[in-house]
């Protein structure tokens, strides 16, 4: 099946808000038919989907997409960050705006919350599409060798501080260093537009951004994708950008596994793509989510 490319830009988002715990949480909703609920990954928005959501919508899913709590127009809670608070919140936001079974569809620490939803909520859910998991909301000590762990446990402590804490984060969040770490993770430069750039730059200049930039990078890893695929029962579409340094290919090889001890697992590689290939290539992967759904 071929998929058009449509795009929505960040502005024609029809933006709602809902109260979660005394929190203002950013979502929107577009289209009629099954429900898709779409999570970013660390750093991101809504805005990161604007190349899915229309083509998912048109064909024929409610497609919903929010904000995590501490991203995008999303409230900068002063809360200890951690998985299990998304989970909590996906969850509560299925109950209200739902209200029957869905895939969940995330990219990186997004795909790594669907498993989540998938293994602990199953009566949510009916699947999921991993886009580049993410292993762990951060680095366990043992999968670093000595010398970086050293050198991480040294950057969280600063990053905590009041004083260099905000000197590393103004730093972190210009945009010329933005735009040098998306080279980084995305094959094509000509998909590092001016509008992903303030995608990322624009919720980082809010009050609080640099309070939950550190609570994040020193929260607890969570749950692995080895601890939670033997609680997953629905089927899953792994989708991964071959070329991803992040988080390397290498990182499907236990749903590889899984499927071959007969999970209902679909993986497929993108070629020529890094760690977002929702945006890099969104007609690849806008094909494969809507060719896998339509034989769901």
């Amino acid at each position: 099946m071929t998929v058009t490319s449509q795009q929505l830009t960040t502005d024609n988002f029809e933006k709602l808000f809902w109260n979660w715990q005394g929190y203002n949480i950013q979502y929107t909703v577009m289209g009629t038919g099954k429900p898709l609920v779409l999570i970013h990954g660390f750093g991101a928005s809504i805005g990161h989907w604007r190349k899915n959501i229309p083509v998912l919508a048109n064909a024929g899913y409610q497609v919903f997409a929010l904000d995590l709590l501490g991203f995008g127009a999303s409230e900068k809670a002063p809360i200890d960050y951690t998985m299990e608070v998304w989970v909590e919140l996906l969850r509560d936001f299925w109950q209200v705006h739902i209200q029957e079974p869905a895939i969940f569809i995330g990219n990186s620490i997004g795909a790594l919350l669907s498993l989540m939803v998938l293994a602990e909520h199953p009566e949510i859910s009916t699947g999921g599409v991993l886009i580049n998991s993410a292993g762990g909301l951060s680095h366990r000590p043992h999968e670093l060798k000595l010398p970086l762990r050293l050198v991480m446990t040294a950057f969280n402590k600063l990053v905590s501080h009041p004083i260099t804490g905000k000197f590393l984060f103004n730093n972190i969040r210009r945009k010329s260093q933005i735009r040098r770490t998306l080279y980084q993770v995305y094959c094509d430069r000509n998909a590092v537009t001016n509008e992903l750039v303030d995608l990322l730059y624009t919720p980082a200049c809010d009050p609080g951004a640099q309070q939950v930039f550190a609570s994040i990078l020193t929260a607890p890893a969570g749950p692995s994708p080895d601890e939670l695929l033997p609680n997953v029962q629905h089927p899953l579409l792994v989708l991964w950008g071959a070329n991803d340094p992040w988080t390397p290919i290498a990182g499907a090889k236990i749903y590889e596994q899984a499927q071959e001890d007969g999970k209902n697992i679909q993986v497929v590689p993108i070629a020529n793509a890094g760690h977002c290939p929702h945006d890099e290539v969104p007609h690849l992967v806008n094909s494969q989510i809507v060719n896998w759904l339509n034989n769901f």
